[in-house]
């Protein structure tokens, strides 16, 4: 276990060499021309607004530490400059230090209010304060919805020397958002900027203010130091000026006198609408460039919504200002420096037609592209395809005429408006499969094609919601319209056919749903085909055995919990009935509150015995991945192939893990950019202080022989009459049908730099 007492810097020093070396090696050629349509022709900068303050306290040492070490060889560390009551320059993201710092349990009766900007504002300010006194104050994470658990390590507000000194970082930006504030209380922001900069190197210096840059202009040669003028919003008044933020927008001619460069806000480039849609780009980036001023865009954090369509993912959001066929950015001003790293070093300029640098991950759709539609309607089938899946997916649910059909449950409520139609008063009760609900097999597929579809939102919690324009929008498909959409579509592998609750419905609804898709598939003519693999899944053994006489098919087992590692006598077992097998995330990296806690041996225990593995389910939203991962898909992606070494996954944004197979910084052996490599499992958490850490959790189960062996499944039964109103209780099974368990619901849980950043 690594030890997290404390910062060394001197093993950082001699980590950062390396790292360094290793970035210097970018993917990048440098003998070609440039397709960079920057200002410079050079790739875009990254900017770390407080270092790596998406996960660390902002502005603290490990923040900006690992901020240099995970980025992009030039990083840029951003220091929100503040003065304390006797001058000093500290490094702290508000005015109020209260907002990210534990100073109000330290200094409890020391809350002022003062007017910021006109306002009345009460907290604890940094001019109340000396240097001296603010070194028993600590910091802490100021963004609720981001972990605490680092807040105990003890971070020390730090001075812009301190910044400068300790973490040499390849270049420092300065920004200055309260001149006036400042001023106004005798402490003179211009005094110590001009002071600083004859200590230290100070790249880039911004500010909301006119005033404060003109003040300053003449004083600083702009080979060394830029001066970047801080757009606010659109409707906010610039106070020298008087003039709105939009309005100046418009007059990049005057910005020119004195600044080389703007900050805007993203919106002010590519604008969204009430509903979160992007509008069409402004000229805003173009007209700058003409003017000779660089743009530099703010407000980028993955865990934070901008709009629906980047599907969650932060590499697209960030390509769409680096790589458009119409202009880039000069930089950009993130919390999470790593992902626009990835983006401008691995994604950007790949092209249309770009290869696959990886060809040994297969991609499985779950429901369809289900992050982008409703899942298993045509239109999520049809965006899958698009977007470079291999293999579609068909959850198959029988209707009561014995129609096999797509749709993510056999409840109806789960994925249309059952539950507010006409059919309503079919819901009942059924223990086994999921309580109550309307299900498929109580409605004739004509009555089911009346029904809207209704797209999945697993995050709504978090106000986290789908493409909400598009959410009842797709025709649901039979099991025969599935197949022939794969056949048609040149670019797929293959189809994954799941079948549940097989015993259940041949027992007590006289339906046989292995029988239907059987012959669904030699109707469909994939019983004597090989252009497509046909991939039959199942929790239950059973089913699968029903088609062990198609060689062909390649039969997929599903185990529906959590587990730490399989007995061999039990993955014997499964080679008896299947070729692959689909587990969950958290089966390979086990997590703890959000923090992979290590590395199971459930894959290389199952390939060790030639079993494919195959994870589930890869989502977007930053909800969904383990704070390892940096809120980032595309982190999470690449640690379970590089890493886990897995076969494929099963994604609901495939487009996300089709454009991780082309990126160009795979298969670069020890050049691989630092920002491509894979997390190390239990590295994160080994940072948080014993106070701190969440309590221990079991580990999860042995698979076992008991819990792969079902018997065999019951024979097809007449189909019982329907009980009058349609309601009630349905009776539970005679006998034991191998109905899939209850899985417990998780949270998914490049960190491998953490251990060297720390004392032993």
């Amino acid at each position: 276990m690594y030890s997290a007492r404390a910062l060394s810097v001197v093993v950082l020093s001699a980590v950062l060499v390396v790292l360094n070396c290793a970035h210097d090696v970018s993917a990048q050629g440098s003998n070609t021309p440039s397709p960079w349509q920057t200002l410079s022709g050079k790739p875009p900068l990254v900017v770390a607004r407080g270092g790596f303050s998406g996960l660390f306290p902002d502005s603290s040492l490990l923040a900006y530490n690992l901020a240099v070490g995970l980025s992009v060889s030039d990083v840029i560390l951003w220091c929100d400059l503040q003065l304390t009551k006797d001058a000093a320059g500290i490094c702290f993201p508000d005015i109020k230090l209260n907002n990210a710092s534990n100073i109000d349990t330290v200094y409890k009766n020391r809350q002022k209010t003062y007017l910021v900007n006109g306002v009345p504002v009460g907290g604890w300010f940094p001019i109340d304060f000396t240097l001296n006194d603010l070194s028993s104050v600590f910091l802490t994470q100021g963004v609720f919805s981001r972990t605490n658990k680092f807040d105990g390590s003890g971070f020390q507000i730090l001075t812009v020397e301190d910044v400068a000194g300790q973490v040499k970082p390849p270049g420092l930006w300065l920004n200055i958002q309260h001149d006036a504030f400042y001023t106004q209380h005798n402490l003179s922001m211009r005094s110590y900027v001009l002071s600083v900069s004859r200590r230290v190197v100070i790249n880039y210096i911004s500010s909301p203010e006119v005033n404060f840059l003109t003040s300053i202009a003449s004083r600083f040669n702009p080979n060394i130091t830029k001066l970047v003028f801080r757009f606010l919003g659109q409707n906010e008044t610039e106070p020298t000026s008087n003039q709105t933020y939009g309005s100046l927008s418009k007059n990049l001619t005057f910005i020119k006198t004195f600044a080389s460069g703007i900050l805007v806000p993203k919106d002010y480039i590519w604008p969204v609408d009430k509903s979160l849609y992007l509008q069409p780009h402004t000229s805003l980036v173009a007209d700058a460039h003409k003017e000779g001023l660089e743009v530099f865009a703010s407000e980028f954090a993955n865990d934070l919504v901008f709009s629906y369509n980047h599907s969650y993912d932060p590499v697209a959001e960030y390509l769409s200002f680096f790589d458009n066929g119409d202009f880039s950015v000069d930089g950009v001003l993130s919390d999470f420096p790593i992902t626009p790293s990835a983006a401008a070093d691995c994604f950007s300029h790949l092209g249309n037609n770009a290869s696959k640098k990886v060809k040994d991950l297969l991609i499985i759709s779950k429901n369809g592209a289900s992050g982008d539609y409703p899942g298993c309607t045509d239109l999520a089938y049809m965006k899958a395809i698009s977007d470079g899946v291999d293999i579609i997916d068909c959850p198959v649910q029988m209707s009561k005429d014995g129609i096999p059909l797509c749709l993510s449950s056999i409840n109806l409520i789960d994925s249309t408006d059952a539950a507010q139609s006409s059919f309503s008063n079919l819901a009942k009760s059924i223990p086994i499969i999921q309580g109550s609900g309307i299900f498929t097999f109580s409605l004739n597929w004509a009555d089911i094609q009346t029904l809207h579809p209704a797209i999945s939102n697993p995050y709504a919690q978090f106000q986290l919601f789908r493409n909400p324009k598009f959410k009842s929008a797709g025709k649901f498909l039979k099991l025969s319209d599935f197949l022939a959409l794969a056949k048609n579509a040149s670019s797929l592998s293959g189809v994954l056919i799941s079948i549940e609750y097989a015993a259940y419905l041949a027992e007590n609804e006289g339906i046989g749903a292995t029988d239907a898709v059987i012959t669904a598939l030699k109707d469909a003519g994939y019983d004597n085909q090989t252009t497509l693999k046909v991939m039959i899944q199942s929790t239950n053994s059973s089913v699968l055995t029903k088609f062990k006489d198609n060689k062909n098919y390649e039969l997929v087992y599903k185990v529906d919990e959590n587990i730490r590692d399989a007995l061999n006598s039990t993955v014997e077992d499964i080679r008896k009935f299947a070729h692959s097998v689909v587990v969950n995330k958290d089966s390979v990296f086990p997590e703890n509150n959000l923090f992979l806690t290590g590395f199971s041996q459930v894959v290389p225990k199952l390939q060790a015995f030639n079993l494919s593995v195959y994870v589930e389910t890869f989502r977007n939203e930053f909800v969904s991945q383990a704070w390892d991962f940096f809120s980032d898909a595309t982190e999470e992606i690449n640690t379970y192939y590089q890493a886990a070494v897995v076969n494929g996954i099963i994604t609901e944004f495939p487009l996300t893990a089709d454009r991780y197979r082309k990126n160009i910084c795979l298969n670069m052996g020890n050049s691989t950019p630092i920002y491509m490599n894979p997390v190390e499992p239990g590295s994160l958490i080994a940072v948080v202080t014993p106070p701190y850490l969440p309590p221990a959790e079991a580990p999860n189960p042995l698979l076992t022989e008991a819990d792969v062996i079902e018997p065999p499944l019951p024979p097809v039964t007449d189909k019982q009459a329907p009980s009058p109103g349609g309601g009630g209780t349905a009776a539970a099974p005679t006998q034991p049908n191998g109905q899939p368990k209850i899985a417990a619901g998780i949270f998914s849980s490049l960190v491998t730099l953490l251990a060297s950043l720390l004392l032993f």
